[in-house]
């Protein structure tokens, strides 16, 4: 069995883009990827393209071999570009090696250590602006069962946070803790967004209602920043999404950065990097949350990964979408009380209907976070859960 080509196909998914990977064989066997990368899809399909030449008539079930020969062979090393194409090339094969020998793709990093995974709930504050949206918001959805959400409730700030903003934001994690109560864990994203001055000052602000963690404090690229701020920190620091390759977080670990690492696999190399780069974690007693804002395919594949690694915490999950994602994949994503169930069919356990996903053709979208508009990330008239236990209720804006 040889590859026979290697396709990407992008669309629209209002928030961002997403970009899945098709890897095809010359026995008819073929396997999904994505490597969805949010503003740089005409990059990433140019890089696809140059790739292919690398991968075709290849043995698609050498898979560390041939992606370290890729690595090997593409002179300028790193970066999202690079790094997301041979990530989303390097899942789509073992979702071939899972349909080659009839077997879930977790089988190959292991086995099973559990049949299902904690879940955080993105993707739950549609369009809130207020304390008091939120607080209403959050109340819904813990109504449903969830036990833990993440949310970034810093409106436009950047590097800096004004009074203003700082008393907004406490108010708004202040008034989310006292809808949802002291059980369920709060996770608060930064997207990178301050300084570490202005991180620590923030993190003694927000410690009195007890955030689970504080993600991303700081721009990733300089991790002294992030360590600094670890290190005066009383709310334990997560990062790891921009890290590109297990080099990257060798320099996390080593400065002693984060207190939970979250790999992205679309971005960081694949699953076998990101199980690698979970090793190098447990060697230093820290836990692993997958970053997992993206599609479908790149949650069935986190779900594989996440069933095999020790220590591995709690399962990034959207919990909302447009429901144009119940019609562009065979996706069944099953919830109980707070937990996602590992799926068992063979590879990734999910196929695209490449006929749907042609109507949705990609379309240029900016960041919104330093907008103030980051709450916006689906239409407001086409937001809908696509949980199978959760597709008859209705999400109230």
């Amino acid at each position: 069995m040889k590859i026979s080509d290697v396709k990407i196909y992008t669309l629209d998914a209002f928030r961002t883009n997403w970009a899945f990977v098709k890897v095809e064989t010359d026995e008819g066997l073929y396997g999904w990827g994505e490597a969805s990368l949010g503003t740089n899809e005409n990059a990433l399909e140019g890089m696809i393209a140059d790739l292919k030449r690398l991968v075709v008539g290849r043995n698609p079930l050498e898979i560390e071999k041939l992606l370290f020969e890729v690595y090997r062979d593409v002179y300028w090393k790193g970066g999202p570009v690079l790094m997301s194409a041979i990530s989303g090339i390097e899942i789509a094969l073992w979702d071939i090696a899972g349909k080659f020998f009839n077997t879930p793709t977790y089988t190959f990093f292991g086995g099973k250590m559990r049949d299902k995974v904690k879940m955080y709930a993105n993707a739950w504050f549609i369009g809130a602006r207020t304390p008091e949206e939120f607080a209403r918001k959050a109340k819904n959805t813990v109504e449903l069962g969830i036990k833990a959400l993440k949310w970034d409730p810093f409106g436009a700030a950047h590097m800096t946070i004004s009074n203003e903003q700082m008393e907004k934001t406490v108010n708004i994690v202040g008034a989310v803790r006292e809808a949802v109560g002291d059980k369920v864990d709060l996770l608060i994203e930064c997207h990178g967004r301050f300084n570490p001055t202005t991180a620590i000052q923030i993190s003694r602000e927000l410690e009195q209602f007890k955030p689970m963690l504080m993600e991303e404090p700081c721009v990733p690229d300089n991790m002294d920043s992030t360590a600094y701020v670890r290190k005066h920190s009383n709310i334990p620091i997560a990062a790891g999404e921009r890290g590109y390759g297990k080099y990257a977080f060798q320099e996390m670990f080593e400065k002693e950065a984060v207190d939970y690492v979250q790999p992205d696999v679309f971005h960081t190399g694949g699953l076998l990097e990101g199980k690698k780069i979970a090793a190098m974690a447990e060697a230093r007693h820290i836990m692993v949350s997958y970053h997992n804002p993206s599609g479908p395919i790149s949650n069935a594949a986190i779900l594989q990964l996440a069933a095999t690694v020790p220590n591995f915490i709690i399962h990034e999950i959207m919990l909302t979408d447009g429901s144009f994602r119940k019609t562009i994949t065979n996706e069944e994503v099953h919830f109980e009380d707070g937990y996602i169930v590992i799926p068992d069919k063979p590879g990734l356990g999910i196929d695209v209907n490449v006929e749907e996903v042609l109507k949705r053709p990609y379309t240029p979208r900016n960041l919104r976070h330093y907008t103030g508009a980051v709450t916006d990330i689906r239409p407001k008239d086409d937001t809908v859960y696509y949980f199978k236990e959760l597709e008859d209720k209705k999400y109230e804006y």
